[in-house]
């Protein structure tokens, strides 16, 4: 559930409908994590309940969190749920990242996050070759098929699908898309890390700036290596850089990360990875494969895909290195 607190002042009472745009904050939780929006606008409209039902009807479809939910029901075997826009609207998007990082972003996996101990089901205890083999053969998103009644059609019952890889960045978008529909031009929202940013910060007069975090910084003092200029843009980061395992024998640093292609925790020279896009779902789903993909392979995907921009802090010998793609220093503040 989503608990969002006013900043400031009461919205309801807040301009008449001719005033000039003022700057609206909203702070909370949902979906776990923390949340922060900022915005303009020069009309009264009931914000706090329109975030709340946003964030309970992405929750109602995709939440596997939720055991009434439309993925807990399929994911259940309930063959009889006909998926809504906003599952459909997922389902699409993953199958296009999908396909685009030659499987490494795969929301089957979810059988495996379980497996690990990562996810809501059971963990498993003893992983050996025999059960991760056993566990594969449920992973692949060409193991789904949709009907045209809009049912999830599952190669066996046991596939298990989960979106939390791709769920707070198009939640992002989903909210935004909210505030546009009631007349704001200028925003900025932030969950759990994730980013969408629109138009302009109006006080400032000037594009909306974040940061991405130094991976070296303590938790309770957490520095940013880059300032990034954002506008219409999504940015969103995918990392467990505090997770991280020594090489007894070199020395180097790695994080494990699940390979839906082999099932295992593998290691990743990529330590951090902040990806920005045209939409936050986009760039949500490409950071989580990036992640598993590795800084050699990461790259080629980047090669075929002009409109994705990354950069990332990568494992090098006994220290760490930036990697920027070719487009991504047009976003950094000089």
């Amino acid at each position: 559930m989503m608990r969002l607190v006013l900043l400031g002042f009461i919205f309801s009472f807040l301009i008449s409908c001719d005033s000039e745009p003022q700057l609206v904050e909203l702070a909370g939780e949902a979906l776990g994590t923390g949340y922060r929006v900022q915005f303009y606008s020069s009309e009264r409209f009931e914000v706090v309940e329109k975030f709340d039902s946003t964030i309970a009807a992405i929750n109602k479809s995709m939440s596997t969190y939720l055991e009434d939910s439309d993925i807990s029901k399929i994911n259940d075997g309930d063959t009889t749920i006909v998926i809504e826009p906003m599952f459909r609207d997922v389902l699409a998007l993953s199958r296009k990242i999908y396909n685009a990082t030659d499987g490494y972003f795969d929301p089957t996996v979810g059988i495996l996050v379980n497996a690990y101990g990562f996810g809501p089901e059971k963990q498993i205890k003893v992983l050996d070759s025999v059960v991760l083999d056993s566990l594969r053969a449920y992973v692949g998103l060409d193991k789904i098929k949709l009907s045209r009644e809009g049912r999830i059609i599952k190669e066996n019952k046991a596939v298990y699908l989960d979106f939390n890889s791709i769920a707070k960045g198009y939640s992002i978008d989903r909210l935004g898309k909210m505030l546009e529909n009631n007349g704001v031009e200028n925003y900025l929202i932030e969950l759990g890390g994730e980013l969408f940013a629109k138009g302009k910060n109006l006080d400032k007069n000037q594009t909306w700036r974040v940061g991405i975090e130094n991976i070296d910084s303590p938790l309770n003092n957490r520095e940013f290596t880059e300032a990034v200029e954002l506008q219409n843009r999504g940015m969103a980061g995918s990392g467990n850089y505090r997770k991280f395992r020594i090489d007894s024998t070199t020395g180097k640093r790695y994080v494990h990360t699940i390979n839906p292609l082999t099932g295992k925790a593998e290691k990743s020279d990529i330590l951090s990875a902040t990806v920005i896009a045209t939409t936050c779902a986009e760039a949500d789903g490409f950071a989580t494969a990036f992640m598993a993909l590795g800084l050699e392979k990461s790259k080629q995907v980047l090669n075929r895909h002009q409109d994705i921009e990354a950069y990332f802090i990568y494992a090098d010998k006994d220290s760490t290195a930036i990697f920027k793609s070719k487009g991504f220093s047009n976003f950094i503040v000089k």
